[in-house]
């Protein structure tokens, strides 16, 4: 597969769904096997829980993670018991998690296993590099896009993005749907000395002077952002929103005289809940949206069927959507099935 190369160009590579059921973990598992093929050793962790079997919120069957020997993975302790494969104990961490202390470990036989990691992103990229310190070729992070989940796929090198049919079975919308999470993938990214200072800053909203000082405005929630929009340019025309941004506050930030000079700072493109149109009415009236991590996005993975037994046409859904970004895009059931 063209993108197995091009991933081993890279330290560490998240694997993120834009919908359930678009072949995530079925991406993931393709990936460890073709990297088994070659003698190449992943290390594996996850944003939230992956690789249970039920889905908890639909019920549903999932695909388990499987795992081969001399694969290295984080885990929750609760999860680490649980495990259908032998393994070694590399390291335990000192902080807890709602599922316990983290379990580094290498598998010493194949197996599916559970895996959850770090529920935040300063831990997460401590994690990631405690774990190049047991040299694997690959940190493999599953990713996630979601407003509850204070962890970011965007902490990886490398990304890969999954879609599909349970996205929408409108080929088009799934198009326009994809593509615009692609433009906010490509946000710019401010300053590193900036972003040191930012990502601490896990609560609230904060101003940014012309001198690179970080100013509290004493606005705990984006949700009250509303009885406070006249304080938030005391300090400049930048701000850092540490939370989701969503059409409400930008259509509220949009609407003042000075938009043309604005410029919001969000964690990553998983923080922004703002619909095409509303982002784009921003973008066009002057304003400026930047990221405190970004990530190169390499592919595309597609699943074009859907939950309810709806098929998109695959040949066709792979080649526009490879058009519309200019990226390599491919099935992920047809990788799942191809035998080597």
């Amino acid at each position: 597969m063209p993108f197995i190369n091009e991933i081993l160009k890279h330290k560490s590579l998240s694997i993120v769904g834009t919908e359930k059921n678009t072949g995530k973990t079925e991406c993931l598992n393709y990936i460890l096997k073709r990297l088994a093929t070659i003698n190449k050793i992943p290390a594996i962790s996850s944003i939230g829980i992956d690789g249970e079997s039920i889905d908890q919120v639909t019920f549903t069957k999932k695909p388990e993670i499987e795992l081969v020997e001399n694969s290295i993975f984080v885990t929750s302790e609760s999860f680490f018991k649980q495990k259908k494969i032998d393994a070694e104990i590399l390291d335990i961490s000192l902080r807890e998690t709602s599922l316990g202390r983290l379990v580094t470990a290498r598998s010493k036989s194949s197996g599916k296993i559970i895996i959850a990691g770090p529920p935040e992103t300063v831990w997460l990229k401590s994690m990631i590099s405690d774990l190049y310190k047991q040299n694997p070729d690959i940190v493999i992070i599953d990713g996630a896009l979601s407003r509850k989940s204070l962890g970011s796929p965007s902490v990886t090198d490398s990304m890969i993005l999954t879609t599909g049919a349970a996205l929408s079975a409108n080929l088009q919308q799934l198009i326009r749907h994809t593509s615009y999470l692609y433009n906010l993938i490509k946000l710019q990214q401010i300053d590193d000395r900036l972003v040191r200072k930012l990502l601490l800053k896990e609560k609230g909203v904060w101003a940014i002077d012309y001198d690179n000082n970080v100013h509290d405005l004493q606005i705990q929630s984006v949700l009250t952002i509303d009885k406070s929009v006249n304080k938030l340019f005391e300090f400049g025309n930048r701000i850092y929103i540490s939370g989701v941004l969503n059409d409400r506050i930008l259509e509220k930030i949009g609407a003042q005289k000075n938009v043309s000079q604005t410029e919001i700072i969000i964690r990553d493109f998983t923080r922004i809940f703002a619909g095409a149109n509303v982002f784009n009415d921003f973008i066009n009236k002057g304003g400026k949206i930047k990221v405190l991590l970004k990530t190169k996005l390499m592919a595309v993975c597609v699943n074009p069927l859907a939950p309810n037994g709806f098929l998109l046409d695959s040949d066709k859904l792979c080649a526009t959507l490879s058009e519309e970004l200019n990226l390599p895009v491919y099935d992920i059931k047809k990788l799942a099935d191809e035998k080597f």
